[in-house]
């Protein structure tokens, strides 16, 4: 039998192994202990299938796990390494599937621990997806129907299958279990064997549902869902009877809106999509970095809705992301995608890849608002995971912009129509060492009209494409909406109406500080990357160059503050050292190499100079608080250890809603700290037994303090000229007062030879403005007046001992 066995899948291997690729994903990097002879490992599947077994086989090979097919000697009894839960069914209709001997297997394994005390195999759950098509909301008799479902397929369908999907095949390896520990704490009869086995099938078929999605309706069958939807047939209603219109007439509309609006899911165009983005990605990029997806992976696995919010920095974000989360084993999300995107031939496909198209303002339309809520409440009450970009547009600067709430606040709405799921928003922080519309970006912000994006557009952009370094994807802690609302309001589910959800009067303010909080944890996700790291120490030195060997010693610094005092425990910091990274960014071309009888100096010029600008702000908000100490320890030759804390904290607390800064005044402390404790281990700052701080004298040392502490200048400025201005104008009014300080800002930027959009930009000081008012820094008269706090003295000296004399003297003038 076993001769007969092995004969059967030598045949059957060379054909697997033409027709089948594996993307194996596991949920835990190191999950091979088969060196260990008291660990043994096994294998449990869902079916008892050779292509499935096969397969495996090869995914195995590819982890450099056991092989499958195996037996494993224990305790001297020779056992199958892999358990399979079910038989494939019959191909005759009225045939049964048999039974496997799953639970026999388990239960000799089991009985082997209670004899062998030292013995503790791991039991590694292996689950085969054959192309990842979704079940289909119609069991219609066609051959999509046919492979979308999988579920205990016979030999004859899994040879259509194996065929034509083979090539996209999915290995999820779940997290190794102890049969140790299950007989230790479930003990080993045949009632626990089953309880596991029943467990391991829930477990399949959500990891499935996780890969797959929901069974996915078709663009007419959401169209008739949302014309039954009780919010759109009152609408139309009212639309007839207030407006006088034909019922038809209205109901076309509509039907123009939703036609406007829905995606057109299809899953071939998802594998297409994926080969095609695959070469894109190798031709383009060094590699894509991605960081904390297991965490997408339990969500999923857990009943989650899961919405994802990123930052927006290029139209690569729609790509790269959806591409990312395809290869960490999960369905492609449906996406909000701006109208101005809709042109052929990029909406079409756009459409089928599951993009939906939003408008920029939905002002004045009620009809227009009410069918994108309902539909965007219909994609969660299905079960579809969905993305969408908070910042509404993509950043020009860098930085992150100011949250657009409409999106969320229809999210909240959503689940106030009853949806019986956890909503769960995942923060992304996405960030390039090439962003391919940076140039375009200076040019706006230069006052060039915004090119509307087209089909030549796209054709250009595909004729200059080059090596864009490493891309970098990280995803951020979840954020459970609703315990977020359980904790800011707590009876917010009194108002849940599944037939006519109102707006009730505590959603505005939830969702700004909703927004805020996704905003705030983009940024605690930011990856450091040598471009970056390169553009932040450049810009922050007097002529933008620098010698090549104390550029490279920089970087490491950089690189070492974050390694001791970590903005957050989020952030990824490169593994290369200084030398490697400059190497790389000089290969990229971002930055002017020029020699002299000294050495080898690097240096920022021409459009550089711009271009690097962008990759500095995408970072910035890391290192704002060691370069205030460092700041703080240069301008000050003593200063007390409780002042400086203080000092932090002032300036911290201020900066906040510009950056995106999450640090509470706890987490500045233990940073603060931090950073202390690591300029002391570099000799570069120390404490007297009086508890002073003040710098060392070395030269060297000090020039990477003052280099650091330069990064964190504008941000004084911008505070420096608000409090000097509050102080000689109050009382006064806040667009005045913004006037005035942007007016001051565009002086200090041709005098410093400042070449940044967000220092003269009038939001950010308006938000700066905001800040100092929240903090008590400025007071608000009867008229609405701006007003000098008794504070604000304080805090002008603070600031001011730490900004240039020359900075001071214009403002002043």
């Amino acid at each position: 039998m076993l001769a007969l066995r092995s004969l059967f899948y030598l045949l059957l291997k060379l054909p697997v192994r033409l027709l089948v690729r594996c993307k194996v994903v596991p949920d835990s990097q190191d999950i091979s202990t088969a060196g260990a002879p008291e660990k043994p490992i096994f294998y449990i599947v869902r079916y008892q299938s050779a292509s499935d077994l096969l397969a495996l086989q090869s995914a195995c090979k590819q982890q450099k796990l056991p092989d499958p097919l195996d037996q494993v000697k224990i305790g001297g009894q020779l056992v199958p390494r892999t358990l399979c839960l079910e038989k494939p069914s019959s191909v005759l209709p009225w045939g049964k599937a048999g039974k496997t001997t799953a639970t026999s297997q388990g239960l000799a394994i089991l009985d082997q621990h209670t004899r062998d005390g030292q013995l503790d195999a791991q039991l590694i759950p292996a689950n085969l997806i054959w192309g990842r098509i979704p079940a289909k909301e119609k069991n219609d008799a066609n051959v999509g129907t046919l492979l979308a479902d999988q579920e205990s397929p016979n030999w004859l369908r899994k040879f259509f299958i194996v065929l034509f999907l083979g090539r996209h095949t999915l290995v999820r390896f779940s997290e190794a279990l102890s049969f140790r520990y299950m007989v230790d704490n479930h003990g080993h009869d045949e009632r626990t064997a089953h309880k596991f086995m029943r467990v391991a099938r829930f477990h399949f078929h959500r990891q499935t549902i996780a890969a797959t999605g929901p069974r996915l309706m078709h663009r007419q069958q959401m169209f008739t869902a949302l014309f039954a939807n009780p919010s759109i047939k009152r609408l139309i209603a009212d639309e007839v009877k207030n407006k006088g219109l034909d019922e038809a007439k209205v109901k076309k509309q509509a039907l123009a809106i939703m036609d406007e609006i829905a995606g057109d899911y299809r899953d071939s165009m998802i594998r297409f999509g994926e080969r095609m983005l695959s070469w894109l990605w190798n031709r383009l990029y060094d590699g894509i970095e991605v960081k904390n997806a297991k965490v997408l992976r339990e969500l999923a696995q857990d009943g989650h809705e899961i919405i994802y919010v990123p930052c927006h920095r290029s139209h690569m974000d729609y790509l790269l992301l959806t591409y990312v989360i395809y290869h960490e084993g999960l369905v492609t999300p449906r996406i909000a995608a701006g109208i101005n995107l809709n042109f052929w031939p990029a909406g079409p496909i756009f459409r089928k890849a599951g993009a939906f198209f939003i408008r920029r303002s939905f002002r004045g339309n009620r009809l227009y608002s009410t069918i994108f809520r309902e539909y965007l409440g219909l994609l969660f009450e299905r079960g579809y995971s969905v993305k969408y970009y908070t910042e509404g547009g993509r950043s020009r600067t860098g930085r992150l912009l100011a949250p657009k709430t409409g999106m969320l606040a229809m999210t909240i709405q959503s689940l106030l129509r009853g949806i019986d799921r956890p909503l769960t928003l995942v923060p992304v922080y996405i960030g390039y060492e090439h962003v391919m519309e940076v140039g375009t970006y200076h040019k706006e912000l230069s006052g060039s009209q915004k090119k509307k994006e087209s089909i030549f557009g796209v054709l250009k952009a595909i004729k200059n494409l080059r090596n864009y370094g490493k891309g970098y994807v990280n995803f951020g802690q979840p954020m459970n909406i609703n315990q977020f609302l359980n904790q800011q309001v707590p009876d917010w589910k009194s108002a849940i109406d599944p037939v006519d959800p109102q707006k009730p009067s505590w959603l505005t303010p939830s969702v700004n500080v909703l927004a805020n909080q996704v905003m705030t944890s983009v940024n605690r996700s930011a990856a450091l990357n040598g471009v970056a790291l390169t553009a932040l120490i450049l810009q922050s030195s007097e002529n933008k160059a620098l010698s090549k060997a104390q550029l490279e010693a920089q970087l490491d610094f950089f690189m070492d503050m974050q390694r001791q005092a970590p903005y957050s425990d989020q952030l990824t910091v490169p593994q290369d050292n200084g030398q490697a990274l400059l190497a790389h960014v000089i290969k990229l071309g971002k930055v002017t190499v020029s020699e002299d009888s000294f050495g080898a100096i690097v240096s920022l010029t021409g459009s550089s100079l711009l271009e690097m600008r962008y990759y500095r702000n995408n970072i910035l908000h890391t290192y704002v608080l060691p370069a205030l100490v460092c700041r703080i320890l240069e301008y000050t030759p003593k200063i007390n250890h409780n002042d400086l804390l203080e000092q932090v904290q002032k300036i911290i607390a201020l900066s906040k809603g510009d950056l995106f800064l999450w640090q509470d005044e706890q987490a500045v402390a233990t940073q603060v700290e931090q950073v202390l404790a690591f300029l002391g281990q570099q000799d570069i700052a120390r404490q007297s037994k009086a508890g002073f701080w003040s710098l060392t004298d070395d030269t060297q040392l000090r020039t990477k303090v003052r280099l650091m502490g330069e990064c964190v200048d504008e941000t004084l400025q911008r505070f420096a000229i608000i409090a000097s201005l509050v102080c000689r104008l109050a009382p006064v009014g806040k667009g005045e007062l913004e006037d005035k300080v942007v007016a001051i800002a565009k002086r200090l930027s041709v005098l410093s030879n400042i070449n940044a959009p967000e220092f003269i930009d009038k939001k950010a000081q308006g938000t700066l403005i905001n800040a100092m008012r929240e903090q008590g820094y400025i007071d608000v008269d009867e008229q609405g007046r701006l007003m000098e706090s008794t504070g604000l003295a304080e805090l002008k000296a603070i600031v001011t001992n730490l900004v240039d004399i020359e900075v001071l003297q214009s403002i002043a003038r």
